[in-house]
């Protein structure tokens, strides 16, 4: 069986990484895919493009990833720019949108926030259309060499984890038969620099499966919450003077979505 850790939303909060980072090596995993928004919110934007690059197999590119790359009116997006400079701007306009990963005879698929952009974001209870439409070829995803739609989906964005399983569409084998039960799933990773679901401790997932296998036993996906210092995260923004400190240390310390 193989592992592999998937991460998303550090959004520049180093001290959560590298926690995380430190827990996956303990774990002996060896493959790491990020899942985009690399950077913004936090003071260490360049530091998190830099391990990321470092650390990570495979990265897509998240809405904060993306949004960066273009001009900035406000202070925090200038400040960011700044901070990260024009290589690892390039690097981050240029990251692909979705990656598909074979295991234990199932496709998987990873990106940010929806199948449709990285800027559309699908919640935790959203519509039976919008949790189906998760699963479908884009032009933004791509299609594989077979045409075969994914049998597991996994984003980030919304940094709050959950694992959800959907029954696919009937299918009448013969007037007779009953129709398949087999079903989709579908989850988030929750937020390695910003989680916002109450518990503030960086969240990443694992997942363990057969590699480039047509066996189809033994999937598994497993939630990690990591505690890391906070307090150093929060004194690390104000240091570095950063626009926005105070929302981002009340996120941090909550571990919700402050406006």
């Amino acid at each position: 069986m193989e592992k592999i850790a998937i991460i998303s939303d550090i959004h520049g909060n180093m001290p959560a990484l590298e926690a995380v980072l430190q827990d996956i090596r303990r774990r002996g995993i060896r493959r790491i895919i990020c899942l985009g928004d690399l950077v913004g919110k936090g003071p260490g934007s360049a530091e998190a493009v830099d391990r990321i690059r470092d650390v990570c197999e495979t990265v897509v590119q998240g809405n904060w990833d993306l949004g960066i790359t273009y001009a900035q009116d406000q202070p925090a997006g200038l400040w960011h720019q700044r901070q990260l400079g024009e290589e690892r701007l390039a690097y981050l306009a240029q990251l692909p949108f979705a990656v598909d990963v074979r295991m234990s005879g199932k496709l998987l698929r990873l990106f940010h926030a929806s199948a449709q952009s990285v800027f559309h974001r699908v919640k935790r209870k959203a519509s039976k259309e919008e949790r189906r439409a998760m699963f479908q070829h884009t032009e933004m995803t791509g299609t594989p060499e077979d045409g075969k739609l994914p049998d597991i989906v996994g984003y980030g964005d919304i940094h709050v984890p959950y694992l959800l399983a959907l029954k696919p569409p009937s299918y009448n084998l013969d007037e007779h038969a009953n129709t398949i039960k087999e079903g989709l799933l579908l989850f988030n990773v929750g937020s390695v620099g910003t989680p916002y679901d109450g518990i503030p401790q960086a969240c990443y997932g694992i997942v363990e499966g057969v590699p480039e296998s047509l066996s189809s036993a033994g999937f598994a996906l497993q939630f990690v919450r990591v505690p890391y210092d906070i307090e150093l995260a929060v004194q690390l923004a104000y240091d570095a003077e950063m626009p926005e400190g105070r929302r981002y240390e009340l996120e941090l310390r909550t571990a919700r979505v402050h406006k």
